[in-house]
């Protein structure tokens, strides 16, 4: 089983792109703190690259900006690849199979349109309560 959970803050704002086929793809990375910190008292972070795609990528990247906390549900991806100089590398990328937002949205944060606006539930109501005068049926 390949599968991975993460919470973190998104280290750049989320890059939106198209394949040729025109599939919406996502790339953003996020910094992940560790349980521990080291021996100086340091907190040690790590670094993800993640990659959403279609519907998720397109929510990820109008909703989401730099520093916001996000969780990723994924499997672990490697590839290989040249650098400029030639040298062989590997990389890491987490492909997203869901996600929740986690910073609460900020009062500066604006949509092209109310409709596009995320929705939370409305609250529910709660039941009115009615006191009661009648003793008679206490057992003690």
């Amino acid at each position: 089983m390949n599968k991975v959970f993460l919470i973190g803050n998104l280290t750049r704002d989320p890059e939106l792109r198209e394949t040729p086929s025109g599939v919406a793809m996502c790339r953003f990375a996020i910094a992940v703190n560790r349980n521990y910190s080291s021996g100086d008292g340091e907190r040690q972070t790590d670094f993800f690259e993640c990659t959403a795609w279609r519907g998720m990528a397109e929510t990820i990247a109008r909703y989401t900006k730099k520093g916001k906390k996000i969780s990723i549900v994924g499997s672990i991806q490697m590839r290989n690849y040249e650098d400029n100089q030639g040298v062989k590398r590997t990389a890491v990328d987490i492909v997203v199979q869901d996600f929740e937002f986690l910073s609460p949205r900020d009062e500066n944060d604006s949509f092209d349109d109310v409709a596009d606006a995320p929705r939370a539930s409305a609250p529910k109501k709660k039941p009115t309560l009615q006191a009661m005068d009648d003793d008679s049926d206490i057992p003690f």
